[in-house]
Protein backbone atom coordinates (compact mmCIF):
# COMPACT_ATOMS: atom_id res chain seq x y z
CA UNK A 1 0.00 0.00 0.00
CA UNK A 2 1.50 3.41 -0.94
CA UNK A 3 2.37 5.76 1.90
CA UNK A 4 0.10 8.78 2.61
CA UNK A 5 2.99 11.10 1.62
CA UNK A 6 3.30 9.44 -1.78
CA UNK A 7 -0.45 9.64 -2.33
CA UNK A 8 -0.41 13.34 -1.44
CA UNK A 9 2.49 14.02 -3.84
CA UNK A 10 0.73 12.14 -6.63
CA UNK A 11 -2.48 14.08 -5.96
CA UNK A 12 -0.56 17.35 -6.16
CA UNK A 13 1.13 16.34 -9.43
CA UNK A 14 -2.29 15.42 -10.86
CA UNK A 15 -3.62 18.81 -9.73
CA UNK A 16 -0.76 20.64 -11.45
CA UNK A 17 -1.07 18.60 -14.65
CA UNK A 18 -4.82 19.07 -14.79
CA UNK A 19 -4.29 22.81 -14.50
CA UNK A 20 -2.30 22.71 -17.73
CA UNK A 21 -5.24 21.29 -19.65
CA UNK A 22 -8.00 23.53 -18.38
CA UNK A 23 -8.73 27.20 -18.32
CA UNK A 24 -9.03 28.91 -15.00
CA UNK A 25 -12.40 30.26 -14.11
CA UNK A 26 -12.91 33.21 -11.82
CA UNK A 27 -13.72 32.13 -8.27
CA UNK A 28 -13.52 33.91 -4.94
CA UNK A 29 -10.07 32.28 -4.54
CA UNK A 30 -8.78 33.74 -7.81
CA UNK A 31 -9.16 37.34 -9.01
CA UNK A 32 -10.03 38.05 -12.65
CA UNK A 33 -7.34 37.65 -15.29
CA UNK A 34 -6.79 41.38 -15.74
CA UNK A 35 -4.56 43.03 -13.17
CA UNK A 36 -2.53 39.90 -12.40
CA UNK A 37 0.67 41.92 -12.54
CA UNK A 38 2.22 43.25 -9.39
CA UNK A 39 5.47 44.51 -8.00
CA UNK A 40 6.96 42.18 -5.41
CA UNK A 41 10.07 41.97 -3.28
CA UNK A 42 12.23 39.02 -4.29
CA UNK A 43 15.21 37.37 -2.67
CA UNK A 44 17.12 34.23 -3.61
CA UNK A 45 18.07 31.00 -1.88
CA UNK A 46 20.07 27.90 -2.70
CA UNK A 47 20.20 24.22 -1.75
CA UNK A 48 23.14 24.67 0.65
CA UNK A 49 20.85 26.52 3.07
CA UNK A 50 18.53 24.83 5.57
CA UNK A 51 16.07 22.57 3.79
CA UNK A 52 18.59 21.32 1.25
CA UNK A 53 17.64 20.47 -2.32
CA UNK A 54 14.13 19.22 -1.46
CA UNK A 55 11.15 21.55 -1.93
CA UNK A 56 8.07 21.82 0.26
CA UNK A 57 6.25 19.03 -1.59
CA UNK A 58 9.08 16.52 -1.37
CA UNK A 59 10.51 16.95 -4.89
CA UNK A 60 13.84 18.39 -5.98
CA UNK A 61 14.28 22.13 -6.36
CA UNK A 62 14.28 23.11 -10.04
CA UNK A 63 16.44 25.58 -11.92
CA UNK A 64 17.27 26.14 -15.58
CA UNK A 65 14.30 24.40 -17.16
CA UNK A 66 11.06 25.82 -18.43
CA UNK A 67 9.82 26.26 -14.84
CA UNK A 68 11.96 27.02 -11.79
CA UNK A 69 11.29 26.66 -8.06
CA UNK A 70 10.26 29.52 -5.81
CA UNK A 71 9.19 29.86 -2.19
CA UNK A 72 6.63 32.14 -0.54
CA UNK A 73 4.19 32.30 2.34
CA UNK A 74 1.54 29.84 1.08
CA UNK A 75 -1.21 31.84 2.74
CA UNK A 76 -0.29 34.73 0.41
CA UNK A 77 0.80 32.95 -2.80
CA UNK A 78 -0.46 29.38 -2.51
CA UNK A 79 1.26 26.19 -3.49
CA UNK A 80 1.22 25.71 -7.27
CA UNK A 81 1.05 29.39 -8.19
CA UNK A 82 2.89 29.95 -11.48
CA UNK A 83 4.27 33.37 -12.32
CA UNK A 84 6.58 35.02 -14.80
CA UNK A 85 9.14 37.68 -13.96
CA UNK A 86 8.27 40.33 -16.54
CA UNK A 87 11.75 41.68 -17.26
CA UNK A 88 13.46 38.25 -17.63
CA UNK A 89 10.63 36.05 -18.89
CA UNK A 90 11.59 33.32 -16.40
CA UNK A 91 8.67 31.22 -15.16
CA UNK A 92 8.53 30.00 -11.56
CA UNK A 93 6.16 27.88 -9.51
CA UNK A 94 5.59 28.24 -5.77
CA UNK A 95 6.49 24.83 -4.37
CA UNK A 96 8.48 25.76 -1.29
CA UNK A 97 8.17 27.93 1.80
CA UNK A 98 10.50 29.30 4.45
CA UNK A 99 10.31 30.72 7.94
CA UNK A 100 11.61 34.14 6.86
CA UNK A 101 8.80 34.49 4.29
CA UNK A 102 5.79 34.04 6.56
CA UNK A 103 3.79 37.23 6.96
CA UNK A 104 5.82 39.01 4.29
CA UNK A 105 4.93 39.51 0.67
CA UNK A 106 8.30 38.26 -0.54
CA UNK A 107 9.12 35.59 -3.09
CA UNK A 108 12.34 33.62 -2.65
CA UNK A 109 13.72 32.38 -6.00
CA UNK A 110 15.77 29.19 -6.07
CA UNK A 111 19.27 29.53 -7.51
CA UNK A 112 21.81 26.71 -8.05
CA UNK A 113 24.70 28.34 -6.14
CA UNK A 114 25.57 30.82 -3.39
CA UNK A 115 27.23 32.98 -6.01
CA UNK A 116 24.00 33.23 -8.03
CA UNK A 117 22.03 33.77 -4.82
CA UNK A 118 24.28 36.65 -3.76
CA UNK A 119 24.24 38.12 -7.28
CA UNK A 120 20.43 38.27 -7.16
CA UNK A 121 20.36 39.93 -3.76
CA UNK A 122 17.07 41.70 -3.04
CA UNK A 123 15.11 43.07 -5.98
CA UNK A 124 11.72 44.62 -6.58
CA UNK A 125 10.39 43.01 -9.75
CA UNK A 126 7.14 43.01 -11.65
CA UNK A 127 5.56 39.58 -11.95
CA UNK A 128 2.61 38.30 -13.90
CA UNK A 129 0.52 35.55 -12.34
CA UNK A 130 0.04 32.85 -14.97
CA UNK A 131 -1.95 30.42 -12.83
CA UNK A 132 -3.14 30.62 -9.24
CA UNK A 133 -2.26 27.78 -6.91
CA UNK A 134 -4.53 26.23 -4.34
CA UNK A 135 -5.02 27.54 -0.82
CA UNK A 136 -6.87 24.32 0.02
CA UNK A 137 -3.95 22.15 -1.15
CA UNK A 138 -1.53 24.43 0.71
CA UNK A 139 -3.52 23.92 3.90
CA UNK A 140 -3.76 20.17 3.35
CA UNK A 141 0.02 19.81 3.02
CA UNK A 142 0.86 22.16 5.90
CA UNK A 143 -1.60 20.76 8.46
CA UNK A 144 0.65 17.77 9.12
CA UNK A 145 3.73 19.94 9.61
CA UNK A 146 2.70 22.22 12.45
CA UNK A 147 5.72 21.42 14.62
CA UNK A 148 7.30 24.69 13.44
CA UNK A 149 5.91 28.08 14.41
CA UNK A 150 6.13 29.47 10.87
CA UNK A 151 4.04 26.57 9.55
CA UNK A 152 1.49 27.07 12.35
CA UNK A 153 1.26 30.75 11.34
CA UNK A 154 0.55 29.83 7.69
CA UNK A 155 -2.02 27.22 8.74
CA UNK A 156 -3.78 29.74 10.99
CA UNK A 157 -3.83 32.31 8.19
CA UNK A 158 -5.13 29.77 5.67
CA UNK A 159 -7.85 28.60 8.08
CA UNK A 160 -8.93 32.20 8.63
CA UNK A 161 -9.83 32.51 4.95
CA UNK A 162 -13.62 32.34 4.66
CA UNK A 163 -13.60 29.83 1.81
CA UNK A 164 -11.57 27.14 3.60
CA UNK A 165 -12.98 24.70 6.13
CA UNK A 166 -11.75 24.74 9.69
CA UNK A 167 -12.03 21.79 12.05
CA UNK A 168 -15.21 23.31 13.55
CA UNK A 169 -16.83 24.30 10.23
CA UNK A 170 -15.85 21.30 8.12
CA UNK A 171 -19.26 19.72 8.69
CA UNK A 172 -21.25 22.93 8.25
CA UNK A 173 -23.27 23.26 5.03
CA UNK A 174 -21.51 25.30 2.32
CA UNK A 175 -22.50 28.93 2.00
CA UNK A 176 -22.57 31.12 -1.09
CA UNK A 177 -19.58 33.43 -0.77
CA UNK A 178 -19.52 34.67 -4.35
CA UNK A 179 -20.72 38.10 -3.25
CA UNK A 180 -17.63 38.62 -1.11
CA UNK A 181 -14.57 37.60 -3.16
CA UNK A 182 -11.25 37.82 -1.37
CA UNK A 183 -8.00 38.31 -3.22
CA UNK A 184 -5.13 35.93 -2.37
CA UNK A 185 -2.93 39.03 -2.57
CA UNK A 186 -4.60 40.63 0.42
CA UNK A 187 -2.49 40.78 3.56
CA UNK A 188 -3.53 38.44 6.32
CA UNK A 189 -5.05 40.11 9.37
CA UNK A 190 -2.53 41.57 11.80
CA UNK A 191 -1.55 39.19 14.59
CA UNK A 192 -1.59 40.43 18.16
Amino acid sequence: MPSPGLCLRLAFIALILSGCATTQEQTPDHPPAQGNRMMVRTTAYTHTEAGGAVNGIGGRLRFGGSVQSAAADWSWLPLGTRFRICNTGQVYVIEDYGSALVGRQTIDLYTPSRRAMNAWGVRQVEIEILEWGSHAMSLKLLEGRTGNSHVRAMVASLRSREHLPTPTTALAPPSDQSSRPRSPLARPPARR
